[in-house]
């Protein structure tokens, strides 16, 4: 079946000598990976290697078998061709790392409309905002509520987490238990619009105790999450 859709590419691997296996989340199918045969050798197809940089937003003619075996690309095209965020060293290096997480996070071969429009929008508020250092963190809160696990902050006065549960209780029991001083970190985050983003005053610190904390609530609740590769480099270039 040959489907029409915008896409956002996560992942791309060399295959052999020229081939590239490409994971998209796209708007129509959900989570696709495609094999594009001879890309970097190819110097007059219609794909171009830059076309799947990570995060690159495309609109693409796919054809889906949907039989669980990779798929094929006909023809692609960029969608939003990005300012900044593949040239600027910050910026790149929080699109590697929510590439990342995006694809350890993003399991479902289905469509997932309002999912497909956060990370659009999102992406396309990182490209021309001029303040990135909150971005990674009020990013990961907010995609929780579209993956299904938001915690639940309205009873922050209480003296215990639970990370399982996702919500704050009176009681040291369970397992996976934090301290309200150790989730205060992430509180700043709590309801947080992109447009106040640049207003949060949060110290380094708790910055990188906050993005440590919601990497520990994602191994939580996603199977099989993996530590992102390029959180330390994330890290060194916010210190």
């Amino acid at each position: 079946m040959t489907v029409t859709t915008p896409a956002i590419v996560l992942t791309a691997v060399k295959y052999s000598e020229a081939d590239l296996i490409v994971s998209c989340y796209t708007k129509e199918a959900g989570l696709k990976s495609y094999l594009l045969r001879n890309l970097l050798k190819s110097k007059r197809g219609k794909l171009k290697p830059s076309y799947f940089q990570p995060l690159t937003q495309l609109n693409i003619d796919a054809v889906h078998r949907d039989k669980g075996t990779l798929e094929r690309i006909r023809e692609a095209q960029v969608a939003y061709p990005y300012q900044s965020l593949h040239t600027d060293v910050i910026k790149s290096s929080v699109t590697l790392f929510l590439a990342e997480v995006l694809k350890s996070s993003i399991k479902e071969e289905e469509a997932n409309e309002a999912l497909f429009q956060f990370l659009q929008e999102s992406l396309l508020r990182l490209d021309v905002s001029s303040k990135s250092t909150h971005f990674p963190i009020l990013f990961l809160l907010k995609l929780t509520a579209y993956l299904g696990f938001y915690p639940d902050f309205s009873e922050a006065q209480l003296p215990y987490f639970n990370m399982l549960e996702g919500s704050f209780q009176m009681q040291e029991f369970g397992h996976a238990i934090k301290t309200r001083e150790a989730v205060q970190c992430i509180l700043a985050y709590n309801d947080l619009s992109w447009e106040d983003v640049g207003n949060v005053r949060v110290s380094k610190t708790q910055r990188k105790e906050a993005l440590s904390w919601l990497l520990e609530y994602y191994q939580l609740h996603v199977e099989n999450f993996k530590q992102p590769k390029s959180l330390e480099v994330l890290q060194t270039v916010f210190s």
